[in-house]
């Protein structure tokens, strides 16, 4: 079945450094638009970074510098590093993948459960 499984979080102190991953199944990563997005307790989600299929990556202005985004086809997962990290940074992170056409129609929609990560000393 379709399914995309995030893991990876915890506890961070300030200034530290974490790797979260998406696994997916049931479908290959490399078809697809892979994008993190993060929720902070009663904020709204917003987009962290996205990755292409053709492998061109975008970041939000407030992790410019500090995340990076790559792809392991043959273990067909994403994985999102995150560094220097802050407080601010303290959310629930979720894995989308999106398959979109040329046309910029929607064709499949997928979401993980999410994994927490709370920076904190």
């Amino acid at each position: 079945q379709v399914q995309l499984v995030e893991s990876g979080g915890g506890l961070v102190q300030p200034g530290g450094s974490v790797r979260v991953s998406c696994a997916a199944s049931g479908f290959s990563v490399s078809d697809y638009v892979l994008t993190w997005y993060r929720q902070a307790a009663e904020k709204e989600r917003e987009l962290v970074a996205a990755l292409k299929t053709g492998g061109m990556t975008d970041f939000a202005d407030s992790v410019k510098g500090r995340f990076t985004l790559s792809r392991d086809n043959a273990k067909n997962t994403v994985y999102l590093q995150m560094n220097s990290l802050k407080p601010e940074d303290t959310a629930v992170y979720y894995c989308n993948a999106k398959l979109i056409v040329e046309s910029g129609r929607l064709l499949a929609d997928y979401w993980g459960q999410g994994t927490q990560v709370t920076v904190s000393s």
